[in-house]
């Protein structure tokens, strides 16, 4: 695969095709039923057809790529689990027995995961499908950014690099709708920094129960935040110095899965709280590659609606889920593809031989 640079990738990211929404809409209006009788799937339809540049979308070839990367804010006890819950999460996901595997399965999406800065050392090799990991370890986790960035700035443009690589792999193999996953314990932590900090929402606003923490720890969740910020003054106008300064590796390699979906004019459907901070990221370097995305739900934290408010994203379900691991994402793929097949499967009054509307 040819090598890109970042700021090539985002020069050559252009909005999805106007004329084809444009043709997309003028089609639903003639669809056999009430006009826009089936509301936001329309929407949805219309927006497939101006991604992928036809009228007959296609979604069926469907993928989730969990980013997993440790972070050093764990040691200050963020969590309600221990870190070691990372890497043992990341072989139940191999083994197929976690919960995206299971939603994974009822929609048909390929699972693949990538350890972006895990502790342990995971050889594909010598594990139960390991086919289905890649290692792009940009380190042994973050640093604790209570005291400092989490990461140097070159390690936040490869890991951005990474989630790119990985998923242009994936569409280039014939994927044809991507979603997001994380894992990692702690990383609530740096997506409610990185969401205070690019939605202007302070931490008190923004700061959740994430894994399941009590209301003690998350007076003192918030107070770390707000730490982290003071000390690392991270520039809101400047997406990488964010994800380096608050952020994570698998944070990077959304926002990097994001921007490859846009240059290759793929749709992506963000998962939650985690996703949706690799999402803002992304939006800071590029602003127009959110509009090759879908929000497939909205999280049970706080701030996640803070965040796709300013992401400008609707989500498509709100189940009061917070699992993360592109759950809601691979979920919402199923209402997505829906919408492919009304869009290009429903007759229009002049096909089917019906009058239209008087």
């Amino acid at each position: 695969m040819a090598t890109h640079s970042l700021e090539a990738i985002i020069s050559e990211i252009t909005p999805p095709d106007a004329q084809c929404m444009a043709q997309a809409q003028a089609h639903t209006a003639q669809l056999v039923m009430p006009t826009r009788a089936l509301g936001r799937l329309h929407e949805i339809g219309e927006r497939l057809c101006a991604i992928q540049g036809t009228l007959t979308p296609s979604i069926t070839q469907k993928a989730v790529l969990i980013m997993a990367a440790d972070h050093g804010v764990a040691a200050s006890g963020v969590s309600a689990y221990p870190q070691e819950v990372t890497g043992a999460m990341v072989q139940t996901f191999l083994a197929g027995g976690a919960g995206i595997n299971a939603i994974a399965n009822q929609v048909g999406a390929t699972v693949r995961v990538v350890d972006m800065g895990i502790i342990p050392e995971l050889d594909p090799a010598h594990m139960p499908n390991g086919a289905a990991l890649r290692v792009s370890k940009i380190g042994r986790g973050t640093a604790n950014f209570c005291k400092g960035p989490a990461m140097e700035r070159p390690a936040a443009e490869a890991s951005v690099l990474a989630g790119y690589r990985y998923a242009a792999e994936m569409i280039n193999e014939g994927i044809r709708i991507i979603g997001t996953g994380d894992m990692g314990i702690g990383n609530t932590t740096p997506s409610t920094a990185i969401g205070s900090v690019l939605t202007g929402k302070s931490p008190a606003v923004m700061v959740g129960p994430g894994t399941g923490i009590d209301k003690n720890r998350m007076v003192a969740k918030r107070d770390i935040v707000e730490q982290a910020i003071r000390v690392n003054q991270p520039r809101a106008d400047d997406g990488l110095d964010v994800l380096a300064k608050v952020g994570g590796f698998e944070i990077g390699g959304i926002a990097g899965i994001i921007l490859a979906a846009a240059h290759h004019r793929c749709p992506v459907v963000i998962d939650g709280f985690i996703s949706s901070a690799g999402a803002l990221v992304a939006q800071a370097l590029c602003p127009p590659a959110l509009e090759y995305a879908f929000a497939g739900h909205c999280s049970e934290e706080p701030g996640h609606r803070h965040m796709l408010d300013h992401l400008n994203l609707r989500p498509i379900l709100d189940l009061g889920m917070r699992l993360g691991e592109g759950t809601g994402a691979a979920l919402a793929m199923s209402v997505i593809e829906a919408a492919s097949r009304i869009t290009k499967e429903v007759m229009t009054f002049d096909e089917a031989g019906v009058a239209g509307k008087s």
